[in-house]
């Protein structure tokens, strides 16, 4: 945005605060120091309980302005898109802080925003179809960061589903399955490299066995606090399933234990709370979503297509699966950032 333009809105904003509705005078300036921070060092010329206007001084970056007043330097997004997608601050420009989530449910005339989570299982050239190659999954990688895609923890989805936390417009989420070897091998190095955060759902009967990943393996990627590891079950059998003379007690008894095991287990060995689930093969009945909600899972994902709106069941998010046969464009066509209002689901 030009600087006339920005100025200008950043006037309106003042009127606007000041519920004024003829020129006022220049307001005096606002002591810029926040309960327990040191004074910003530029200037604020106006604010209320959602609004700033503020002048930056040498020095001011988005990131840092972001984690001062908006509580993390990732929120950097939120100001940009409130002056137009400002990529940086100019000492003596003065620019729109939006103190409180402007959009939090992400609706806009004639759209909503959607939030696609992405699922890989193997990466390498060993597992047929669901092995994404390592130059692939780089080469995916490196093509969201390059075109300003937003890599989320999933459990920021939590937030904006409650609405209450906006998400940037272009928002996606990274996951595995199973627990294979591979990803530690070539998609935790892409992923520290680009400084990009993921989830790995692991059932824990098939640790360290195979070409599986090892504990000293998943408490290496969880100490980076890159990877997320949570609950896949503990055996992987399908959740909706009844196995040959599996009585209703039984069944029941069984799924809690798919349930609990894994998560008291892994919250033991890493020292790290487990709160989300992938279903195995993606499917879930009532008895499977009563236990997850006893045991105070709050996300839960399945292997349903597209992307997460505002209105998404928090127990069945969608998730898209991503293949070796997938080329770029492909891949990008997966990315479901927003749909049409009326269109369809």
């Amino acid at each position: 945005m030009k600087l006339t333009s920005l100025q200008g809105a950043c006037a309106a904003v003042v009127l606007a605060l000041c519920g004024c509705t003829s020129t006022p005078p220049a307001p005096p300036p606002v002591s810029p120091v926040l309960p327990d921070q040191a004074p910003l060092p530029g200037q604020v010329l106006a604010r209320n309980e959602r609004l700033m206007i503020y002048v930056p001084a040498g020095g001011d970056s988005l990131r840092g302005l972001a984690a001062r007043l908006l509580g993390s330097e990732d929120n950097d997004w939120q100001i940009s898109e409130a002056n137009g997608g400002l990529s940086k601050l100019e000492p003596g420009q003065p620019v729109v802080v939006p103190l409180k989530p402007q959009n939090p449910v992400g609706v806009w005339p004639g759209s909503y925003q959607t939030v696609p989570v992405l699922c890989y299982h193997r990466i390498g050239s060993v597992g047929g179809k669901m092995a994404v190659s390592s130059a692939n999954f780089a080469a995916q990688m490196e093509w969201l960061v390059k075109n300003n895609y937003r890599v989320l923890k999933l459990g920021q989805l939590g937030p904006y589903l409650d609405g209450q936390q906006a998400l940037p417009p272009r928002s996606v989420v990274i996951t595995f399955d199973d627990g294979y070897e591979s990803v530690y091998r070539f998609a935790f190095p892409v992923l520290k490299k680009l400084g990009l955060p993921a989830t790995m759902f692991v059932y824990t009967d098939f640790l360290g066995a195979g070409d599986a990943l090892t504990w000293p393996q998943l408490q290496e990627m969880s100490a980076s606090g890159l990877m997320d590891i949570q609950s896949h079950s503990k055996t992987h059998r399908n959740l909706i399933e009844r196995t040959a003379g599996e009585t209703d007690d039984r069944y029941a008894r069984n799924i809690e234990q798919e349930v609990v095991f894994p998560r008291d287990m892994l919250e033991k060995r890493l020292n790290t709370p487990v709160r989300h689930f992938a279903y195995p093969y993606g499917d879930a009945n009532e008895l499977v979503l009563d236990q997850l909600t006893r045991q105070k899972f709050n996300l839960a994902v399945t292997v349903n297509p597209g992307g997460n709106a505002f209105f998404a069941q928090a127990l069945m998010l969608r998730r898209t699966m991503i293949f070796g046969d997938h080329d770029l464009e492909a891949f990008k066509a997966r990315l479901q950032t927003s749909r049409k209002i009326g269109g369809a689901p």
